[in-house]
C-alpha cells in the first residue's frame, strides 16, 4: 500500500498529493510518470512525476480532478493508502548540455513541466519558462517555478494575471528575438501541436510529453499508440517525450476524444 503524506490543494481542481513509495523515488528522475490504480476494482491512469525525496522514500504527483479515477485520489486524504501504483514508467528527459531552452507548460501540464525545467537547470543550463492557464485561478506552480528560474512568463486567456493571450504569443517573440537549441513543451495537445508548427517554421528542435490513454506501461496493450514520424509508436515504452515536429498531432486528438462520450456515462 501507498499511504498519503501531504495533500495540498492548488486550486478548485487541481491536488498536490505525496505519497509513500521508496523503490520508485530510489529511481526516480525528472520526465517520468506512474500509473495509479486507486482500489482494486479501479482502472490504471498514469500521471507524471512532480517531484521525489529518496532520503524520506516519498513521491509527489499533480491530479486535475477531471474523470472518475483522478476524481477519487483527489478526495483521498492524509493517511490514506492508495491500493497500487507503478513506475518510474518512460524515459527521463535528457538535461545534460542543451543550452539555452523554454520550457511551456499549459494548464495542469505546467506541474509537468516543473520537474523537467528544474532538472534543466539544475544541470547549467539556461532556462526560460511560460506558463499558460485561462486564468488566474488556474495558474499553478508559478511561485515554484520562480525559486529556480528568474525568466518567467505568465500568460492567461482572460488577462487576469500576468499577459492577456497564450503561450505561443510569447513563443514568437521570444524565438524571433534570440536563438533557443531547445523547446518543450507540456499541456492540451491543441497547444503543443501550435508550439511545434511555430518552431518548425523556425527550425528550433521541440520536444512535447504525450500523457496519452495508458492502461498496462507496458507497450502490450496499444492503447496509448500514436504516429510518430509516420510508425507507429507507445507513450509508455518509446516516451513519454518525443519530437514534436513528427507527431501527428490530429491522429492524437481523435484518439483522445473517441472516449469522451464513455467518460461522462461514467
Amino acid at each position: 500500500m501507498y499511504r498519503i503524506t501531504k495533500k495540498k490543494q492548488l486550486n478548485q481542481d487541481i491536488t498536490l498529493i505525496e505519497f509513500e513509495a521508496p523503490d520508485i523515488a530510489r529511481s526516480a528522475h525528472a520526465g517520468q510518470f506512474v500509473i495509479f490504480c486507486i482500489d482494486e476494482f479501479g482502472e490504471r491512469f498514469p500521471l507524471t512525476i512532480y517531484d521525489y525525496d529518496r532520503s524520506r522514500g516519498t513521491v509527489t504527483v499533480v491530479c486535475q480532478a477531471i474523470g472518475v479515477s483522478t476524481k477519487k485520489l483527489c478526495t483521498m486524504n492524509v493517511g490514506d493508502n492508495i491500493n497500487d501504483v507503478v513506475g518510474p514508467l518512460g524515459h527521463a528527459t535528457k538535461t545534460k548540455n542543451i543550452g539555452k531552452v523554454i520550457c511551456i507548460g499549459g494548464g495542469v501540464g505546467t506541474a509537468e513541466a516543473y520537474p523537467i525545467a528544474k532538472a534543466l537547470k539544475e544541470d547549467g543550463n539556461d532556462v526560460t519558462v511560460i506558463i499558460g492557464a485561462r486564468n488566474k485561478e488556474l495558474v499553478i506552480c508559478e511561485d515554484e517555478i520562480r525559486g529556480f528560474c528568474d525568466k518567467v512568463f505568465i500568460t492567461t486567456d482572460d488577462g487576469s494575471h500576468g499577459r492577456k493571450g497564450f503561450v505561443t504569443d510569447v513563443l514568437k517573440e521570444l524565438i524571433e528575438k534570440d536563438r533557443y537549441d531547445l523547446v518543450f513543451a507540456i499541456g492540451p495537445i491543441i497547444m503543443m501541436k501550435m508550439v511545434s508548427v511555430m518552431t518548425k517554421a523556425k527550425g528550433v528542435r521541440t520536444m512535447v510529453s504525450l500523457n496519452s490513454i495508458m492502461i498496462d506501461g507496458t507497450g502490450m496493450c496499444g492503447g496509448c499508440r500514436v504516429q510518430y514520424d509516420n510508425q507507429t509508436k507507445f507513450c509508455c515504452v518509446d516516451g513519454p517525450e518525443f519530437d514534436g515536429h513528427l507527431v501527428d498531432f490530429d491522429e492524437l486528438m481523435v484518439r483522445q476524444a473517441r472516449y469522451k462520450d464513455k467518460e461522462k456515462l461514467a
